[in-house]
């Protein structure tokens, strides 16, 4: 069965740091481009940062530019999290697809995993 696993969660202050990974069970996550979203209770999901198949090309929504950062290794792809806000405070999920062009058009990723939660309190 082919899946993704988000983990690195937790509760942390105001101005902290969390990094998330993404790894894979049944299926080779370095054929894959990678996004991370996140959705917030009573909030829609929104596109966080993605990137590419090579690891050559990342994007960020506006909100996290400067504090987060996406990276990929082999088999995982981490999104490191830098001075947390409470409005980050979320349910983060990764998802991958075939397409380098798809970012943050969650409708066209093929692969996402179950969410780690996130939650930035002081």
């Amino acid at each position: 069965q082919s899946q993704l696993v988000e983990s690195g969660g937790g509760l942390v202050q105001p101005g902290g740091s969390l990094r998330l990974s993404c790894t894979t069970s049944g299926f080779r996550l370095d054929y894959y481009a990678v996004g991370w979203f996140r959705q917030a209770p009573g909030k829609e999901r929104e596109g966080v940062s993605c990137i590419s198949t090579a690891g050559d090309s990342t994007n960020y929504a506006d909100s996290v530019k400067g504090r987060f950062a996406i990276s990929r290794d082999k088999n995982t792809v981490y999104l490191l999290m830098n001075n947390l806000k409470p409005e980050d405070t979320a349910a983060y999920y990764c998802a991958a697809g075939y397409s380098d062009q798809i970012c943050f058009r969650a409708d066209e990723y093929d692969y996402w995993g179950q969410g780690t939660q996130v939650t930035v309190s002081s």
